[in-house]
């Protein structure tokens, strides 16, 4: 499956919520096994309430008439990204990075789990640099401590 040529970006919609569920939720789990964190997963149903899911600007990646990722983003911080874990290596994570910085156009932020040695390739390869590590907790599962990469973006001119 090729996907990037006949890729679409939209702005999400309520009818993309289950969808956008079952992406995150298998994603997740790919992300926290990467970082020995796989105790900390909660559903995003669980969590998109706590952690103002719904506040941030979502664009949804779709091929073929379905949702195969999203990327939640503010002007200055790329929040959530997930793929379909059918879909991984695809180039999908990549244009939803690109539209989150077209739309923000300036500086842009990211925090990766450490181990997830994929998701800081990717933002590396949208030019994304590393700019530090942070100790923290979980956000929305406070009761993990975790470690991140953080990444920064210049932002496009």
């Amino acid at each position: 499956m090729k996907t990037t040529t006949s890729l679409q970006l939209r702005p999400y919609a309520s009818t993309d919520w289950i969808r956008v569920c079952a992406i995150h939720d298998a994603a997740r789990k790919d992300e926290l096994k990467a970082a020995n964190l796989l105790d900390a997963f909660l559903t995003l149903e669980e969590t998109a309430e706590n952690e103002g899911f719904h506040e941030y600007d979502i664009v949804v990646a779709e091929h073929l008439g379905q949702v195969l990722g999203f990327v939640a983003f503010t002007k200055d911080e790329l929040a959530w990204l997930y793929v379909d874990p059918s879909a991984y290596g695809k180039g999908i994570g990549s244009a939803l990075i690109k539209a989150a910085l077209q739309q923000s156009a300036g500086p842009m932020s990211a925090e990766v789990l450490d181990g997830n040695v994929n998701a800081i390739a990717t933002y590396k390869k949208a030019g994304f640099i590393e700019v530090g590590h942070a100790q923290g907790h979980m956000p929305g599962n406070e009761s993990f401590a975790v470690s991140v990469t953080e990444l920064r973006h210049p932002g496009l001119m």
